[in-house]
């Protein structure tokens, strides 16, 4: 079997533009004044989540369950049977998922907060340039008007040239939902 490759070599690091390097850092900057602004709680909740949700976790949770579950058995000689009915062992870890579940919560608070704001940031760019774009379509059929091209022949350039405006689009997209 051949190795497949791409049929354009990935750009290395040095030749990102400096533009794409400067938005790398920005994003990357304001990532980590987020976490350093965060609450103590929602450290404190992000580091439970992430221990909870790797191996190590599921590792304790086997060693710690399964010795409890061989000693309530029994199969341990000299070790008395100290929860032979399982009852505490229901109880432990009944408590543990209300928590974990509440710090579950709480991460994905925070994240859903994050995503608003890159969902936010995108919406602000995407109407910055189809604005731009607005514009330069204005002023390229200027210039071919000028230069004595028809360029308003094409019915849609006339509808280009047009500004979105978002709460028009957000209208007609709740009325469309609401109709359905």
């Amino acid at each position: 079997m051949e190795n497949s490759t791409p049929t354009i070599p990935p750009p290395r690091p040095d030749g990102l533009s400096s533009a794409l390097r400067r938005n790398i850092q920005a994003l990357e900057d304001r990532r980590r004044q987020e976490a350093a602004a965060a609450s103590t709680e929602a450290r404190v909740a992000q580091a439970i989540t992430g221990f909870t949700g790797s191996m190590r976790f599921v590792y304790l949770h086997l060693a710690l369950y399964g010795a409890w579950i061989v000693v309530n058995l029994g199969i341990v000689p000299g070790l008395p049977k100290f929860d032979p009915s399982f009852v505490m062992l229901a109880m432990v870890a009944s408590v543990e998922a209300i928590f974990l579940s509440t710090f579950v919560l709480i991460s994905q608070n925070r994240m859903a907060a994050a995503a608003d704001k890159r969902a936010d940031l995108d919406l602000h760019v995407s109407l910055l340039t189809e604005h731009e774009l607005t514009k330069l379509v204005e002023l390229v059929t200027a210039m071919a008007e000028r230069a004595g091209v028809r360029a308003n022949a094409d019915p849609e350039i006339e509808e280009i040239k047009k500004d979105v405006a978002p709460e028009a689009v957000l209208d007609a997209i709740e009325t469309k939902q609401a109709s359905e």
